[in-house]
């Protein structure tokens, strides 16, 4: 990429990726009218640049149709190619019809994306059913892994770790983070009733009680599951476990609710822009665009 165009908030993560890229960063201005619509200003001096639009999609719907408007006014100013850095892609939960009636909204939001870009990067996206971007896109896709990352992080500040994962669909990628780290793990049952009810099991390894838990999430939202392994954890008789998390999304109160349940600490990486923010990803989503925008 040679211009990187930084929506609001993603300020500090645009400027950790040009100091590592030498490219140069524009802000996207988003003025909202009282109406609701929003319009969009750009640097005018795109002609023959690739441009990377960097914006995190965790509060998807406003931002949609800045994204769309964006990346059409890019190409109008001469861009040779517009491709999106969306450190959170949105979406991606509903990928089949649970009742009638229902929208089956991950390849829809996916043809909606690739109208307007012509490459995606994105980190460790919620993929349940669906195993890779590349069954919803047909534009090139980047998935950048956190898991060398929040290995790196656990090994520099935690050494005497104990992972947990909080459910059964956690197992791989726990897994995997604690053999980079070096460090024993455990995975947790959890049972969902609904949005914000959860139930989670005991955990019974013994390490949990000689070393610091280290609660591992791809996303905390509600904070339910965290604050229910925190609970199951005291139970033990562990001391409180420092929770990470890839996607801070922190719906409402949330992140409060778990440091008041005992987590003696939340680090998140800045995929979206939160005080928790501790591991960047900088490194890996300009080296994706880099390749992608090589290949374009």
């Amino acid at each position: 990429m040679s211009v990187l165009l930084s929506f609001p908030g993603m300020e500090a993560l645009a400027t950790q990726i040009v100091e590592r890229t030498g490219n140069h960063a524009h802000p996207v201005d988003l003025h909202h009218f009282p109406d609701g619509e929003t319009l969009v200003t750009l640097p005018e001096q795109l002609v023959d640049q690739d441009v990377a639009i960097l914006a995190t999609l965790h509060e998807p719907d406003p931002l949609a149709l800045p994204l769309t408007f964006t990346a059409s006014t890019a190409r109008e100013f001469g861009a040779r190619s517009v491709g999106l850095i969306a450190p959170y892609l949105a979406y991606m939960r509903q990928d089949q019809r649970f009742a009638p009636g229902q929208a089956v909204s991950a390849p829809i939001f996916a043809r909606f994306l690739q109208e307007s870009i012509d490459w995606l990067v994105t980190a460790d996206p919620h993929l349940h059913r669906v195993h890779s971007l590349g069954e919803l896109f047909e534009i090139p896709t980047r998935r950048v892994e956190t898991a060398p990352l929040l290995a790196e992080w656990i090994k520099a500040n935690v050494p005497d770790a104990v992972l947990l994962g909080p459910d059964g669909e956690s197992r791989q990628w726990v897994a995997e983070v604690a053999q980079r780290a070096g460090r024993p793990f455990e995975v947790l049952e959890k049972v969902r009733s609904g949005d914000r009810e959860v139930q989670v099991s005991v955990p019974q390894s013994e390490a949990l009680l000689g070393g610091t838990p280290v609660i591992l999430d791809d996303i905390a939202s509600s904070g339910r599951t965290m604050i229910e392994a925190i609970a199951r954890l005291a139970d033990a008789g562990c001391s409180p476990p420092i929770c990470v998390v890839i996607h801070a999304v922190f719906s409402g109160d949330a992140y409060n609710q778990i440091l008041n349940a005992g987590a003696a600490r939340i680090v998140t990486t800045n995929s979206i822009f939160h005080e928790s923010n501790a591991i960047s990803l900088a490194g890996p989503l300009s080296d994706a665009a880099a390749e992608l925008t090589d290949n374009t």
